[in-house]
């Protein structure tokens, strides 16, 4: 069991952790903002060199190198918008009234150019892997993008527990776009489609004669789709998530997550 436990709990410290210190980066002063950038640029740059050599490596550190560095270039992707170095056309509050599909535009407009650069940032994990034995980043960046656009959409449909308390305050005119209710029609599928890959992806690391990269790579890559499921969990169970993270987040006024988004 040690083959498969100590890449499962590298994935779960590694996910905890990188969530952490983004959330924390985030909410520091705006003044420190630019300096975490140009570090986690220069993070980007090692990881992009990181995926491409790992490509052609077929051990287990290639597997961990893989996946590491393309939590990286997801890590820098999450910084730069919430960061407001690169949102959208439109960043702002919606309009009054707002419904459908132009609330829907209005929302997109908040994030358009981040949207292009998380293209941008899959095309060229593509192309550094393209024809390597070892394509872990590529799944691992698409697995990330998959998940984040289902908690995006569910948290536009409406869920539960909004979790405002994760945003930092200049990004607070996004609490209009994020609808407290029961339930969505999204939401069961989100979790049904997760749950299923996750158990596919676990057992396809059970497989039989696997080299080192494949059994770690589907390992790590099982638990960030459990992990990601769990996180879509949290939008509607009652459960106190925010305390996972809670030494990366500022101290809130009581009513700070009850104030925004009850958008019917």
């Amino acid at each position: 069991m040690a083959t498969y436990a100590v890449p499962v709990a590298y994935a779960l410290v590694l996910w905890w952790f990188s969530t952490g210190l983004i959330l924390l980066l985030d909410h520091a002063p705006r003044r420190t903002h630019p300096w975490s950038m140009a570090g986690a640029t220069l993070l980007l740059a090692g990881a992009l060199v990181a995926i491409r050599l790992s490509a052609q490596d077929t051990s287990a550190a290639g597997a961990y190198t893989a996946f590491t560095a393309a939590l990286a270039v997801w890590g820098w992707q999450e910084m730069s918008y919430y960061m407001g170095f690169l949102s959208g056309p439109k960043p702002a509050a919606c309009a009054p009234g707002l419904r459908g599909l132009d609330r829907f535009f209005a929302a997109l407009a908040t994030s358009l150019w981040h949207e292009f650069a998380i293209v941008i940032g899959g095309l060229a994990i593509l192309a550094l892997v393209w024809g390597g034995a070892n394509t872990i980043a590529l799944w691992t960046y698409g697995a990330l993008v998959v998940m984040n656009l289902s908690a995006r959409l569910n948290l536009f449909l409406g869920v539960r527990n909004l979790h405002a308390e994760f945003l930092p305050d200049h990004l607070g005119y996004l609490a209009c776009y994020l609808s407290r209710k029961p339930m969505n029609l999204l939401f069961p599928v989100s979790v049904s489609l997760g749950t299923v890959a996750a158990g596919l992806l676990g057992r396809a690391a059970l497989g039989p004669d696997l080299l080192a990269h494949e059994l770690v790579g589907f390992t790590v890559l099982a638990t960030l789709m459990a992990l990601a499921t769990l996180e879509h969990w949290f939008l509607m169970l009652p459960l106190p998530s925010a305390e996972l993270w809670r030494w990366s987040l500022p101290a809130r006024a009581p009513d700070r997550a009850a104030r925004p988004g009850d958008n019917g």
